[in-house]
């Protein structure tokens, strides 16, 4: 992170940091929490493919604050995925809970904020550095939630609203030699190194066009949901799932054909 900072000359100022904790705070602090409740409502996998849908915002925001087209493929791809997201959430399947729902979709705005947010400063400062001072920032902004939770009067209220879970949140409590492969699986290896490369990627491409990965996550998290939870693939689910891989189609193959022939006539 230093030797990048040196490699390029630049300098942290205050408005810099401020805005490294502005990241933090939306994409760490507030989405990844979100997202997490949203699972104790509507499933590990129905949040997972919501929170895939980020490039719907991810694309509008980039056009709006950033300045980057939107294609008639882009626009193809954002409908078959709307499309997949009403089959999934099934709005006339009372089951299925509109309170997770909701948390999911607003975990997804969020984090597109946040991928948004950072593609400002990849060309400015790098991915590695956007990344550590993002997690930085938001790893501090989150340790200070967890303490507001230890306050009587809040864990409380949380309590008293049904979110007992999240009153007294122990931070040091649970971890084991059994369970420290699963938590630097997460923290290092999805957290850090995925994010990390997310970044890295803004630093050459469109932030719409790298947030297209999150199109590959519908399809392979109600698998494993279905593994590893026991979670069932309703109709309604495996619908929106194949509208979804294909809207990413919609938009990848595209682009990469576009891409192929610029090297040929180059």
């Amino acid at each position: 992170m230093l030797r990048t900072l040196k490699k390029r000359g630049k300098h942290l100022n205050r408005r810099t940091l401020a805005y490294f904790s502005l990241l933090g705070l939306t994409g760490i602090a507030l989405s990844m929490p979100i997202l997490q409740l949203s699972i104790l409502y509507a499933g590990s996998g129905v949040a997972a493919v919501l929170f895939s849908c980020n490039p719907v915002f991810v694309t509008f925001l980039a056009f709006f604050l950033l300045g980057e087209p939107i294609r008639p493929r882009h626009i193809a791809a954002l409908l078959l995925e709307v499309a997949g997201t009403v089959a999934i959430i099934s709005p006339w399947n009372t089951r299925l809970s509109m309170t997770g729902v909701a948390l999911a979709l607003l975990s997804t705005l969020l984090f597109s904020v946040y991928g948004v947010m950072g593609k400002r400063k990849c060309a400015e400062y790098g991915g590695v550095v956007v990344t550590c001072f993002s997690f930085l920032f938001g790893s501090l902004i989150t340790l200070a939630l967890i303490l507001l939770t230890h306050i009587p009067a809040v864990a409380s209220a949380l309590t008293a609203a049904g979110l007992s879970s999240f009153a007294n949140i122990p931070i040091l409590a649970g971890y084991t030699l059994q369970n420290l492969p699963c938590v630097l699986y997460v923290s290092a290896g999805v957290a850090g190194i995925g994010f990390c490369a997310y970044f890295l990627a803004m630093e050459s491409q469109p932030a719409s066009v790298v947030s297209l990965v999150y199109f590959f996550k519908p399809a392979l998290s109600p698998l494993l949901a279905l593994w590893l939870h026991g979670e069932t693939i309703s109709f309604n689910m495996g619908a929106g799932i194949v509208l979804i891989v294909a809207g990413s189609l919609c938009s990848i193959i595209p682009g990469i054909l576009e891409a192929k022939g610029v090297k040929l006539r180059a």
